[in-house]
């Protein structure tokens, strides 16, 4: 019986195809990266789409050239990719333009402005500005106001994944746990929005245009024979409804409720769970669908997260850029030497990681707070990944007051999580063991889990994750750093109630971050 995992993990900035076993073990892999985006205009993030179809066969033949009989052994398909990265395209599947990915910054113009109670309700709990944002964030409104012809053309506006899965399988069906972006779903009943509801009038998509999507372990296809000649995996084999990236993270490292959060120290870094029932750790953010059926994935994020490292080395680390090229090694090890260097809590050296604004704090700015003649750049760094960290702390608390559930348990992945000296910190930080996955491939992993449920290896995502998820290492928190660090968190709260009011000065005079209304 073929009983082996193919999971396709879709990155910004790399495709990777990954063949487990049925206890969660990689069997085969072929990694193959890219530019993450071209910039034809200053803040545009576009990716070519063909490129997420080419080097997935690539990759995938690769795997099939070293190893025929183990891709003969695919049981099925599970795919998952990054969010909120869309794709229009026509009857036949194939592009009308280039992706506009996460990471672009154009505006549309808003579409709705709720008026008459509706209206007066949002403006007073501050939510006018964060719907006028939402709907500027919406590619799908750019294009329609910028682009209207390609508008009118469009047959599917898809997530990277409906991309993917249409090349497989020749169906346009996607995963409700990848549908996590500015689109027209209704998050609490897991189904496209009625035209009248809130993200339908932000995101006018006629209901033609959007893929048909089903729930994660749901059989979406067949591997076609023309996808099979493309990538060498065998035709007949079935595709399953997986999840999002972060989704499939979360239940890669095992979190399969809310005793447990996964924390994603990426690009944008979150802390996550999964819930059976639908709840907004931050009021009117939606929980987003979990790759575990009827269950959600509330979720706080700190959008510029993990890249203030690379923010870091680009505009202080020049040294340690010269000294990665001289030993052959990258230039995030040798930062990382520079938090050994520092003491823990920096000598109170606080940094508020806001380089980007939210979408409830518009008006938000990152802050550093504390300096004196002590403070070198080694205490930047160190005092960069502590904000980073109490900035993560906040997000677990609002996690445990919305769930009524205490975290006792805290699973890490991501870029950063290969630190040793990160995961300690936070650790510290959170006061609460942290565990690090025997592989660092979660999402691929968790698309795994669900492919597993898929084609019957197992009975129910609980017994998958049991069978095929392992921990490596855990760090413990010292209770000496635990008691400093809790001190300092006390005072970190503070920070932004105390500057808020300041930020909002900065932005009436410098108009920076831009006013969407």
């Amino acid at each position: 019986m073929a009983e082996n995992l193919l999971s396709i993990d879709c990155g910004t900035q790399s495709i990777r195809v990954i063949i487990f076993s049925p206890e969660g073990e990689i069997l085969e892999k072929e990694k193959i990266e890219y530019e993450p985006y071209n910039s034809p205009e200053p803040g545009w993030a576009e990716q070519d789409p063909e490129i997420f179809w080419t080097e997935l066969c690539a990759a995938s033949r690769a795997i099939c050239f070293r190893n025929p009989a183990l891709m003969e052994s695919v049981g099925g398909v599970g795919v998952t990719t990054q969010r909120d990265s869309m794709i229009n395209v026509d009857e036949q599947g194939d592009p009308l333009r280039p992706v506009i990915t996460w990471l672009d910054q154009r505006k549309a113009k808003p579409v709705y402005r709720p008026g008459g109670l509706t209206g007066l309700i949002y403006r007073i709990v501050g939510m006018d500005e964060a719907i006028g944002k939402t709907q500027a964030d919406g590619k799908c409104n750019w294009i329609a106001q910028n682009q209207p012809s390609i508008w009118e053309k469009t047959h599917k506006y898809l997530q990277v994944s409906g991309f993917v899965n249409h090349r497989l399988t020749g169906r346009f069906v996607d995963s409700i746990a990848s549908q996590i972006g500015h689109i027209p779903i209704d998050y609490r009943k897991m189904v496209w929005a009625k035209p009248g509801g809130l993200t339908g009038r932000m995101f006018p998509i006629d209901g033609e245009k959007l893929p048909e999507i089903v729930p994660p372990g749901q059989v979406l296809g067949e591997i076609t024979r023309k996808a099979a000649e493309a990538t060498g995996i065998p035709p007949g084999t079935p595709v399953i409804a997986a999840g999002s990236d972060k989704g499939c993270e979360t239940i890669g490292m095992g979190v399969v409720d809310p005793a447990m959060v996964s924390l994603s120290f990426g690009t944008t870094a979150t802390v996550q769970t999964t819930y059976h029932k639908y709840v907004e750790p931050v009021r009117f953010m939606p929980a987003y669908p979990a790759p575990i059926p009827d269950h959600f994935n509330p979720e706080v994020e700190i959008f510029r997260g993990y890249w203030m490292v690379s923010w870091f080395r680009r505009e202080f680390g020049y040294k340690e850029i010269l000294d990665a090229k001289r030993e052959g090694i990258t230039p995030e090890i040798v930062l990382n030497r520079l938090l050994k260097e520092v003491p823990p809590g920096s000598m109170g050296l606080l940094v508020q990681p806001y380089w980007g604004p939210g979408l409830k704090e518009p008006a938000a700015r990152g802050a550093m707070i504390g300096f004196g003649d002590v403070h070198t750049r080694a205490y930047m760094y160190r005092g960069m990944i502590e904000g980073l960290g109490y900035a993560l702390k906040e997000g677990l608390h609002r996690i445990e007051k919305v769930t009524h559930k205490n975290v006792d348990l805290v699973a890490v992945s991501g870029g950063a999580s290969q630190s040793d000296e990160i995961c300690q910190i936070s650790a510290d930080i959170f006061n609460r063991p942290m565990v690090r996955g025997e592989t660092w491939e979660t999402s691929a992993l968790g698309a795994a889990i669900i492919t597993a449920v898929g084609i019957g290896l197992y009975s129910g995502f609980t017994e998958s994750i049991k069978g095929m998820v392992r921990h490596g290492k855990t760090f413990h928190p010292e209770p000496v750093n635990v008691a400093l660090y809790e001190r300092l968190f006390q005072v970190y709260k503070k920070i932004f109630p105390s500057l808020n009011h300041l930020y909002k000065e900065l932005r009436e005079i410098t108009g920076y971050p831009e006013k969407v209304i």
